[in-house]
């Protein structure tokens, strides 16, 4: 699972890191944080043994894709977002740089960051629909170009998982039962989600913002563990 870090600045971020860590093993850092504290706020999170999924979306020529993706292979990072509608030459770009630089890291210092994953995001949960069509189009471009994974709301893991097999499922909008969807509209419980195929869970507001984080982290990880196990 991975837990977003909704959170405005470096110390909110690295509390939540130390109090949900152990839990999640996966911390999302989205746009707002990582304009607000940049690659710095990465390295540290790569630091205490989390993994880190950076959520930046990247959509921009090919040329400057690849060299914003190359950086952030340098971080250590696991896995990157391209949003898909930037089309083949910009993900394969992104994701040729992303693999790069993680590449050079690794054969400059001693470390042991695991291997990236570039992420084809098909289509923002805040969009009410997604066509079957564009989903499928979408999820082959983004295996065609590299990507090691997609991103998508879980009621179009089966379309995407059909177009295009074998990728990694990160699926956001996990609101457990009762909890508020907020500002997304294709959401799901995580046993929902997991039933439909998801691979890694995206978890955010559900917890941060509950009256008590730790009671709803367990409950989460409850529900997940329970799931998995077949119970």
């Amino acid at each position: 699972m991975a837990l977003a870090l909704d959170v405005p600045d470096r110390t909110a971020a690295m509390a939540l890191v130390e109090r949900f860590g152990a839990d999640f093993g996966v911390m999302k850092v989205g746009l707002e944080l990582f304009i607000a504290e940049g690659p710095a706020l990465v390295r540290d999170i790569v630091a205490t043994g989390s993994r880190v999924f950076l959520d930046l979306k990247l959509h921009d020529i090919p040329n400057t894709v690849e060299h914003a993706a190359r950086r952030v292979g340098s971080l250590g990072v696991w896995l990157l977002t391209l949003h898909t509608q930037g089309g083949p030459d910009m993900v394969a770009a992104g994701a040729r740089g992303l693999r790069e630089g993680a590449a050079d890291a690794r054969s400059s210092a001693a470390t042991r960051s695991p291997e990236p994953v570039a992420l084809g995001v098909t289509v923002l949960t805040s969009d009410a629909e997604a066509s079957p069509g564009l989903l499928a189009e979408r999820a082959a471009l983004a295996r065609e170009g590299g990507c090691g994974g997609l991103v998508c709301a879980a009621p179009d893991l089966p379309t995407v998982s059909a177009a295009a097999p074998g990728l990694l499922r990160v699926v956001p909008g996990i609101r457990p039962v009762g909890a508020s969807a907020g500002d997304q509209r294709r959401v799901a419980t995580p046993t929902a989600a997991l039933a439909a195929g998801a691979d890694v869970l995206v978890i955010g507001r559900a917890v941060t913002a509950a009256a008590d984080p730790h009671a709803a982290a367990a409950a989460v990880v409850a529900e997940v563990t329970a799931e998995l196990a077949g119970d």
